[in-house]
């Protein structure tokens, strides 16, 4: 299982924020979870309200007012499932190779239903405060995990050197996704993922680190 698949699974099972002595069907927390995210990557922030996740996940709004309080609510419990998921990042035994897992679980959500919701909820997560600290603690904290533990077995394998591991050129990959993702539109798929990694990250991570000359030298 990948890290995206990870990710889309534990979205899948929202963490419920109210609780009571009735017996709450599992399967339509995932209803609901699912019709968030098509709402989030149709809509945007503004568009997602009860009425519409009620109607894309086939049950009435009291169906999800016994589980979440508000739409706020609801989508802090979409993203602490994210958050609470134990991801698990492949080793390979080469850095070249984890990059590449990395990358393509990555660009697998970016492109998914997953990462259109996402990207429906920046504009909100820059003026909730709220939001955005859970934003942090979910979908942006599985990919700098996985990415910073690929990088930090390939030090310990003696792949990369600790300079390089601390450098920027250790964001160089994620900053390339990240910037066609958001900015730019051009494509990504496993033929960029491929190049990304041996064309810019690992030359520039394995490239012998100088130091820079002190004043006067």
């Amino acid at each position: 299982m990948t890290v995206g698949d990870a990710l889309l699974r534990s979205t899948a099972a929202p963490v419920r924020t109210r609780y009571g002595e009735r017996r709450l069907d599992p399967e339509r927390d995932k209803a609901i979870a699912g019709a968030v995210l098509e709402v989030l990557g149709r809509d945007g922030y503004a568009g997602l309200t009860m009425d519409a996740v009620a109607l894309v996940a086939g049950v009435g709004k009291a169906t999800i007012y016994r589980r979440w309080s508000s739409k706020t609510d609801l989508l802090l419990g979409v993203m602490a499932a994210v958050r609470d998921e134990a991801s698990t990042v492949p080793d390979t035994g080469c850095l070249r190779d984890d990059l590449v897992a990395v990358l393509t679980a990555t660009v697998d959500l970016l492109t998914g239903p997953a990462g259109r919701a996402v990207r429906g909820l920046l504009g909100a997560v820059l003026e909730d405060p709220v939001l955005a600290e859970a934003y942090q603690r979910g979908p942006l904290a599985w990919w700098n995990a996985a990415w910073a533990t690929a990088l930090d077995r390939a030090a310990a394998r003696g792949e990369i050197s600790a300079a390089a591991r601390a450098s920027l050129a250790a964001e160089a990959g994620p900053a390339v996704v990240g910037l066609r993702w958001l900015v730019t539109g051009g494509p990504l798929d496993a033929a960029v993922v491929s190049e990304i990694v041996d064309m810019v990250t690992m030359p520039l991570l394995t490239r012998p680190q100088t130091t820079p000359a002190g004043p006067g030298t």
